[in-house]
């Protein structure tokens, strides 16, 4: 096992990881912004090193800095948590290189599934069902228009770069097509460095749902069963389930069976989550790989009694999963809510002085956040405050849960999502599982 692992992330990830560390009696590094100097994840470490400003580009993406940080810190590894650079294949790389251990999969992994496009054809080959669309980037407009109606509107235009909804675009008709191009092409240009695009066919009123898994990176690939993370605003989400109501449980073994194979077949090391769309017939289709652990494995964590950022350490230092497919059960229903700092209606980022907290707790009830009374929300990076987490028998037991917490949950000083989950938990069709990615669009604009 590692006797000492560098922490190049913030806030509650960072604590999360902390937490799994000293459970395996791992000592941790924490880097930190000159905006985070008073951060929970500074003051729990065993150590810490201020790695630069406050903006991404001075400190936590600044490869040079995390580097000179784990080598004055005598680290063994790196753990790089999600976001920054927990996708980036260079900084992987150069962790390898450098000498440290880098927690999370392969550079080649990760640089496969980081273009979307790679990674369809990738997983089309290995018998993952995948949206039919181009093989491949589309450079010409009127090669892409002729191909959009081949497959026929509406299409979906997606940087093959992207994420987290940017370069991205729908379009119905010629018309919508042409203008959309370009602009999808412009935002990948400027989001990502890179203008290639390719086209999809758009599935109508599609859920969201994800598999995650794991690898030891010599052929052996589990499943953890799904989340449904249908419920987004921006191509963001605000709320997950695990396991998705939507799921009969013959789907639910295929989708599990198809993923773990997947990771097996690609000898994938490391947590990483599929993410499929499904359709109103049943029909999943892959989407894209993160090459990461995700915002939402806490609910995942939940049902199967299995802590996964431990397994993400096991597996780095050991090179083996302690267990089987057979040995991961799924036990009742969890769901987590992203308290954001946010306006709740116009999702506007509330950075601020938080100058009340209390947190929700009891039976069934888990709460990640590295904020308190008196922290400062600094305007430099995400507006999670915290995710709640709870637990139940059942759906509806998860839900009543939900409620109680949320009510019992105070963040003053700075506005949060708290009130939209409130009213999401109450509506009728959120209730009866009739949920797709467009559930905020339709019932709370």
């Amino acid at each position: 096992m590692f006797r000492r692992v560098l922490i190049a992330n913030r806030g509650e990830i960072a604590l999360r990881i902390i937490r799994a560390c000293r459970e395996l009696g791992i000592e941790t590094v924490a880097v930190y912004s000159e905006a985070d100097r008073e951060s929970l994840h500074v003051a729990f470490a065993d150590s810490s090193v201020c790695i630069g400003g406050a903006s991404p580009t001075q400190s936590y993406l600044n490869i040079k800095n995390i580097i000179a940080a784990a080598e004055i810190s005598d680290a063994d590894a790196i753990h790089p948590g999600y976001g920054f650079l927990a996708e980036n294949a260079t900084f992987a790389k150069i962790c390898e290189e450098c000498g440290f251990t880098f927690i999370g999969p392969s550079p080649e992994h990760i640089d496969l599934m980081g273009n979307k496009s790679n990674a369809k054809e990738t997983m089309k080959k290995l018998g993952v069902p995948v949206v039919p669309g181009s093989d491949g980037p589309i450079k010409d407009a009127k090669e892409a228009l002729n191909f959009a109606k081949k497959i026929g509107f509406p299409v979906m235009i997606k940087a093959s770069a992207g994420g987290g909804g940017k370069g991205m675009r729908m379009a119905h008709n010629d018309i919508t097509f042409l203008k959309n191009f370009e602009t999808a092409k412009m935002e990948a240009k400027n989001a990502f460095g890179n203008d290639e695009v390719y086209i999809e066919k758009l599935i109508e009123d599609p859920r969201h749902i994800e598999i995650q898994v794991f690898g030891d990176g010599k052929g052996k690939g589990l499943h953890f069963f799904e989340r449904e993370c249908s419920i987004q605003r921006r191509h963001q989400k605000l709320l997950e389930e695990a396991p998705s109501i939507a799921i009969d449980d013959a789907t639910r073994k295929k989708m599990g069976e198809v993923s773990a194979n997947a990771i097996a077949q690609l000898k994938y090391k490391n947590a990483g989550t599929i993410e499929y769309l499904l359709d109103k017939h049943g029909n999943f289709y892959f989407m894209e790989m993160n090459t990461r652990i995700q915002v939402e494995h806490p609910i995942t964590e939940m049902i199967t009694g299995i802590d996964l950022v431990k397994l993400q350490l096991i597996v780095a230092a050991k090179g083996e999963i302690p267990f089987n497919q057979e040995d991961i059960k799924l036990n009742g229903h969890a769901i987590e809510f992203r308290i954001n700092a946010e306006d709740p209606e116009k999702f506007t980022p509330s950075p601020g002085l938080i100058k009340a907290y209390y947190i929700p707790g009891g039976f069934g009830v888990r709460v990640d956040s590295a904020a308190y009374q008196d922290y400062y929300i600094p305007p430099f990076y995400d507006s999670m405050v915290a995710k709640l987490i709870v637990h139940g028998r059942d759906r509806t037991e998860a839900i009543e849960r939900g409620k109680r917490c949320l009510k019992e949950f105070v963040v003053e000083g700075v506005k949060t999502t708290i009130p939209l989950h409130e009213k999401i938990l109450e509506n009728h069709h959120f209730i009866a599982g009739n949920i797709a990615t467009d559930f905020l669009d339709k019932h709370f604009k």
